[in-house]
């Protein structure tokens, strides 16, 4: 489902919602996942982050906060067309959203935690986490490129930040 355009409405607070996205990436309501893929499509479509740093679920018509624990998408998938600098690496979540990377899809690796988790800037200051195994196909395609270190994907070099 295509992303809504939440940047353009601006409802009133309805309060929250027991809604929990777990790192895992499972869509938790009430304490029981959520099992209806359509479902978990239509949140994701709505699912915005504020300047608060919450978390909010936006009609035209409502405002209502959830919460994430650590991102709340997963790259699950990643598909790699071309090779070298004229390839093209596109990644799927866990909510079956399909993009390409390109340059305001900013790779990150948060050093500064245990687990390194490595993520990528999605849309609206939404985050995916990348799943360990797409993390290693990944690296393997790492580079170093005056003094960076990167991916190339749709004709440009991606540096790989870290925080």
């Amino acid at each position: 489902m295509k992303p809504a355009p939440t940047h353009l409405w601006n409802p009133s607070f309805c309060g929250e919602m027991d809604l929990v996205i777990r790192k895992d990436g499972v869509w938790v309501h009430e304490g029981s996942p959520i099992r209806r893929k359509e479902l978990i499509s239509l949140f994701a479509s709505i699912l915005c982050i504020k300047d608060d740093g919450h978390y909010y679920l936006i009609s035209p018509q409502e405002k209502i906060k959830v919460k994430v624990d650590q991102y709340p998408f997963l790259v699950t998938e990643m598909k790699v067309v071309g090779n070298n600098r004229k390839q093209t690496i596109f990644f799927t979540t866990n909510v079956g959203e399909q993009f390409e990377v390109k340059e305001h899809n900013l790779i990150t690796i948060e050093l500064d935690k245990p687990e390194c988790v490595p993520f990528v800037h999605i849309r609206n200051g939404l985050n995916a986490g990348i799943c360990r195994s797409v993390y290693y196909r990944l690296a393997d395609l790492i580079v170093s490129k005056e003094e960076e270190f990167g991916v190339w994907s749709g004709g440009s070099f991606q540096t790989i930040r870290q925080s």
